[in-house]
């Protein structure tokens, strides 16, 4: 069975999608589009030398998602998705690829999404660090003893987990899991506490904006990041996407139930190859690929 995978933030770069823009008049049209439903040019920031600004929350979700959804559209007939699945950020991508969301309103959700999740971290400072080398049960238990908040956020790959929470917590967390025997357990330059209860504010803020969207069932299952198992029902779907944000990513769980389901081959459509490692790091048996223009 063929997936689709769709990466989250992190996989940014400077220049990204301006090979997208040069090779056809279609990504030219959604490229005007975005800049209008954003209120600003974010293909300057994308296409320049800038690689702080394209750090900006803000911009970085707005752009990932931009990339992913016009090479999914650029690849022509060769995008036939049987599930598609992204990582945090990544879902709304392949909401949208998997024809359940479209490309305006996932644009505007994305960018109220970005929006909010901006407005907590500056209301409540945290922070995240990736631990490698434990056993996610032993970085959970450690997780609930330390004082604070701090908890298990990104499901990555057996042996690499994000946690995340307030910046004392995480500090706390990380000297525990060093002592338990985590090869690494490294603070993460990122601008707040994603997938924690930190982001509380931001859920409440983009529900209201979920439930307002038309959001319909879609071409193929959609491996939700919350459940970690194909969805197809809008309503679940909306329910789901607003959990995320408070929830772990489970993508190792995702990626594990995709393989028990018959997935075969794993195509990223976005910038880098992020997915793809993780995926190997997951079942090195699974065939893996960068989609391409047709």
């Amino acid at each position: 069975m063929q997936v689709y995978i769709f990466p989250g933030q992190g996989a940014q770069f400077p220049g990204m999608g301006k090979e997208l823009y040069e090779a056809s008049d279609v990504a030219k049209e959604r490229f005007e589009q975005a800049n209008k439903i954003l209120g600003f040019n974010i293909k300057d920031i994308m296409f320049g030398e800038d690689a702080e600004a394209l750090k900006q929350t803000q911009v970085t979700q707005p752009a990932i998602f931009l990339h992913s959804v016009i090479l999914s559209e650029l690849m022509g007939d060769g995008f036939q998705p049987k599930a598609v699945a992204g990582h945090s950020l990544g879902e709304f991508s392949a909401l949208v690829a998997a024809k359940a969301l479209s490309f305006e309103d996932g644009l505007k959700l994305v960018h109220q999404r970005a929006l909010a999740m901006q407005e907590a971290c500056d209301e409540i400072p945290g922070t995240m660090a990736a631990v490698l080398g434990l056993e996610d049960q032993v970085i959970e238990d450690i997780c609930a003893k330390t004082e604070g908040i701090v908890v298990a956020a990104n499901y990555n790959c057996p042996g690499q987990l994000v946690i995340s929470g307030e910046k004392s917590a995480i500090e706390s967390a990380c000297e525990a899991l060093k002592e338990a025997g985590a090869r690494r357990a490294l603070p993460l330059p990122v601008g707040g506490a994603f997938h924690s209860p930190l982001m509380e504010p931001a859920k409440t803020k983009l529900a209201a904006a979920i439930e307002a969207t038309n959001i319909v069932s879609p071409i193929c299952p959609v491996y939700q990041n919350v459940v970690a198992k194909g969805i197809t029902d809008a309503t679940e779907i909306k329910t789901n996407l607003i959990a995320q944000l408070t929830a772990p990513v489970k993508w190792t769980q995702s990626v594990q139930q995709l393989l028990a389901d018959g997935a075969t081959h794993f195509t990223e459509v976005g910038p880098g190859k992020v997915l793809q490692g993780l995926v190997k790091k997951i079942d090195r048996s699974a065939e893996t690929n960068s989609g391409t223009i047709d």
